[in-house]
């Protein structure tokens, strides 16, 4: 792959990794936010009750992202399987795995692997709960539109950064009134791009490998690993 390919390849999998991470929170954590739309509210703490019920959740996603100014139209795939704030993260060949402490970032293509440990105090880190207080003091939230898809009842919920400097207009939440699983996440740029996280599949309480969030350096002889701290 050419420098300049890879170079993008990796930006778009730091960027992703970010809002798979948020949409990571958004299932696993329980959302405690002020009452500015009391449906809106009673809705995300129907979804929380219903998802920390559950043991694991395995997710095969789509994820799209498009600006009709610039002409982009991307589509990728991907899957994360989810237990606690653990995950792996299976997205554009590279496999990202964090055990709740250090995150590992696998590279097949570069025979890479990126060691990094999660420092709570950095304000800069994503982690659950930063993210969490982030979300419950920096949107405004009400009920949005109503859609049918596929026979599914979907009802969005609309966020509306409160900062002028965020780059996103708006962020749309979709959430199956039936199952109360969360079916997709939308972010609207403010030049216009969106991006759109769709679930293809959900399953949950699945059997789980004991090393399921486990990183050994064994199984990759041949990689360079970079530790960053």
């Amino acid at each position: 792959m050419k420098l300049n390919a890879l170079k993008t390849k990796k930006i778009e999998m730091k960027t992703f990794s970010s809002k798979i991470i948020t949409f990571c929170i958004l299932f696993l954590l329980t959302i405690s936010v002020s009452a500015q739309d009391k449906k809106a509210k009673d809705l995300l703490d129907q979804v929380t009750t219903k998802v920390k019920s559950y043991n694991n959740i395995t997710i095969d996603f789509k994820y799209s992202l498009n600006n009709s100014k610039e002409n982009i139209n991307q589509d990728s795939k991907g899957n994360v399987t989810m237990k606690g704030n653990q995950y792996v993260l299976n997205f554009m060949g590279v496999t990202k795995v964090f055990d709740g402490k250090k995150t590992y970032t696998i590279v097949p293509e570069d025979e890479e692997i990126t060691i990094s440990t999660v420092n709570e105090k950095d304000d800069n880190a994503i982690t659950p709960s930063k993210m969490l207080t982030f979300f419950n003091s920096g949107y405004k939230y009400t009920m949005d539109i109503v859609q049918n898809v596929k026979g599914r009842k979907i009802q969005y919920i609309k966020l509306v950064p409160v900062s002028t400097k965020d780059q996103r207009k708006e962020v749309l939440l979709g959430i199956d009134i039936q199952t109360k699983h969360i079916y997709n996440l939308i972010e609207i740029g403010k030049k216009g791009t969106k991006t759109t996280l769709t679930v293809n599949s959900f399953k949950t309480n699945q059997p789980l490998s004991k090393n399921q969030f486990t990183f050994a350096a064994s199984k990759y002889p041949n990689y360079y690993i970079n530790k960053l701290d």
